[in-house]
C-alpha cells in the first residue's frame, strides 16, 4: 500500500466504502462504472454497456494495482486514499500472465508460485497459487498449455460456480452489500 494511502487512512478513518464503481474483467482490465452503467446491470451480466469504460491511464492503473487486496470476507478492493473501492469481478480476483518459462505474474505485475491448475466445464484454465486463485489470460493459453504438458502444473477438473466458495472470494461485493 502506498504511503500516501496510509496517511489518508489515518487522517480520515471513517470514509464510507464504495461499491459497484470499479470492475475487473477476465483479461485483467479495469473498468469504471458510473450510476448510468450500473443501472444497465451487473458487471459480469454480459449486457451491452454494463461493464463500463475501460481504464487506459497507465498511472491510475498502476496506483490501483499497488493498492489492490482482499478484505477478510474475500471481497477484493482498491484502497483509494481513505476509501475502499470494492471491485466487481468478471471471473476471479487475479488474472495470470504466463511467461514462456512457466512462471506467472498477476495482472498487477506481482509474481506467484503455481500450486496447481484447475480446468472448468467450459475449458477455462485457472491457477491456484501462493497468492490466490486467478484465471489465465486468454493470450497466454499456448504457454499455459505448454506448462501443463511439461508437468509443471498438475491440473484438476472443477465447476466454475464452485470456485468463489472453494477459494474464498466474492465476485460481486455490491450484491453482497444489498443482501
Amino acid at each position: 500500500m502506498d504511503d500516501i494511502v496510509r496517511q489518508a487512512l489515518a487522517k480520515w478513518p471513517h470514509v464510507p466504502h464504495c461499491y459497484g464503481w470499479l470492475g475487473l474483467d477476465a483479461r485483467g482490465d479495469w473498468y469504471m462504472r458510473d450510476d448510468r452503467v450500473q443501472a444497465l446491470g451487473g458487471f459480469a451480466s454480459g449486457r451491452p454497456g454494463a461493464k463500463g469504460s475501460r481504464l487506459q491511464h497507465d498511472k491510475l492503473i498502476d496506483f490501483i494495482a499497488r493498492n489492490y487486496e482482499p478484505d477478510p470476507q474475500g471481497q477484493w478492493y482498491f484502497q483509494n486514499g481513505p476509501q475502499r473501492v470494492y471491485v466487481e469481478l468478471e471471473t476471479t480476483p487475479l488474472v495470470w500472465r504466463v511467461q514462456p518459462d512457466g512462471s506467472v505474474r498477476d495482472h498487477c505485475g506481482r509474481p506467484a508460485e503455481v500450486m496447481q491448475g484447475l480446468l472448468d466445464e467450459t475449458g477455462r484454465l485457472y491457477l491456484q497459487t501462493d497468492t490466490g486463485l486467478g484465471s489465465v489470460h486468454t493470450q497466454d493459453m499456448v504457454d499455459a498449455a505448454d506448462a501443463v504438458e511439461r508437468g509443471l502444473w498438475p491440473v484438476q477438473e472443477v465447476l466454475s460456480a464452485e470456485l468463489p466458495g472453494r477459494y474464498g472470494y466474492v465476485t460481486s461485493p455490491s450484491l453482497l452489500q444489498k443482501k
